[in-house]
């Protein structure tokens, strides 16, 4: 893309009510994000869904101004910028409806081919939630995924400081322009973060910081992953709102259960509870789910599990699927003579022991020690 187009597909990307998606519209209709801008307002108002307000901040030339001077900042900066159409662009994001049609970057991101998931949470993240998050990237390390985040508070920057310890690729996916960083105290772990990845936003160096900016760029990191991880949430918050995005986009979904008395374990339960998230239980659900497999020369992680106590009607469910392997709630519940509302609160327990894993099409599976 020169540099002239580049400011166009700029312009276009700034003008107020204009989104990802109808500026997506625009350029396929009219071929280009120049010929979005010199098109005659006669034709933008025969485009369906195109209203007055929309043509009236095409034909405003200042925007065209305001990209140059926008261009001047990224070259000044060394910021790469990829655009929806090019080879470039984060793959996954390209199948995003909402996707942005310009997208900034600083570091050394490279995604062509990669795993990637983003790992989302509280920004009050609990100690069991960060011990949680640590064993989790700890364990998914041998399979060296992507780990993408929003560089916050909490959880964000645990799964981010995690993945460099761990010499993977980090993507920070920010609220606002790259010339500047939120919350300031993260400066510290910038460098890091750009020397094992990088960071991505849609937003100019000239935005102005507002809240709104974190639930569009929540978009950014359900879009560019195969799947999103919950680790802790109240019962509302950001990172809900992630995960419908997620599952929006027709992306994998995984939430960690926590105690129905914690408060940052509301949202995640409520995710599970409402079948909008897989149960995660152990970091090796992750693969198991995704299909993933390591590379011959790599060891899988193993798990211990000791002394871990079941009540009888557990230890008849743990020892059935011992000899049975997969087996649906039906044939449990026959082969144990337990009533199927009983049985579904004793998988849950033995899923939060780790010793059972849920499967696709409603089968439980024993985890093998």
């Amino acid at each position: 893309m020169t540099d002239q187009e580049l400011i166009y597909a700029l312009a276009l990307q700034h003008i107020p009510k204009i989104g990802s998606t109808t500026a997506k519209k625009l350029i396929k209709h009219c071929g280009s994000p120049e010929a979005v801008l010199k098109e005659k307002p006669s034709t933008l108002l025969k485009i369906d869904g195109i209203g007055a307000l929309t043509v009236k901040g095409i034909a405003d030339s200042h925007h065209i101004g305001d990209a140059e001077q926008e261009l001047k900042f990224i070259k000044q900066h060394n910021i790469e910028v990829l655009y929806f159409t090019e080879d470039h662009y984060p793959e996954r994001l390209k199948h995003c409806i909402d996707g942005p049609i310009v997208l900034f970057q600083s570091g050394a991101v490279n995604i062509k081919n990669q795993r990637i998931i983003s790992i989302v949470g509280a920004r009050k993240i609990t100690t069991h939630g960060i011990a949680f998050c640590e064993k989790l990237v700890e364990t998914l390390a041998p399979y060296n995924p992507i780990i993408v985040s929003g560089f916050a508070y909490g959880t964000d920057i645990t799964a981010q400081k995690a993945a460099v310890k761990h010499n993977l690729q980090t993507i920070g996916c920010l609220a606002h322009g790259l010339n500047q960083i939120y919350p300031k105290v993260h400066k510290k772990y910038v460098a890091a973060v750009e020397a094992h990845g990088g960071f991505f936003t849609d937003f100019w160096s000239t935005d102005t910081f507002d809240r709104n900016n974190f639930l569009k760029r929540n978009r950014i990191i359900a879009g560019l992953s195969e799947a999103t991880l919950v680790i802790e949430s109240a019962e509302k918050g950001g990172s809900l709102v992630t995960a419908d995005i997620a599952n929006s986009y027709n992306r994998e979904v995984f939430a960690v259960p926590g105690r129905t008395t914690d408060s940052q374990s509301v949202g995640c339960n409520n995710l599970i509870k409402s079948q909008q998230a897989h149960l995660l239980s152990t970091p090796l659900d992750v693969p198991y789910m995704l299909n993933w497999e390591l590379d011959a020369d790599k060891k899988a992680p193993v798990q211990t599990q000791l002394f871990v106590t079941l009540t009888p009607d557990e230890q008849m469910v743990f020892d059935y699927l011992k000899v049975n392997d997969k087996s649906s709630l039906d044939q449990i519940a026959l082969a144990c003579a337990i009533p199927t509302y009983k049985l579904a609160s004793l998988l849950l327990n033995l899923e939060l022991k780790d010793l059972i894993r849920p499967l696709p099409g409603k089968l439980f599976q024993l985890i093998a020690k």
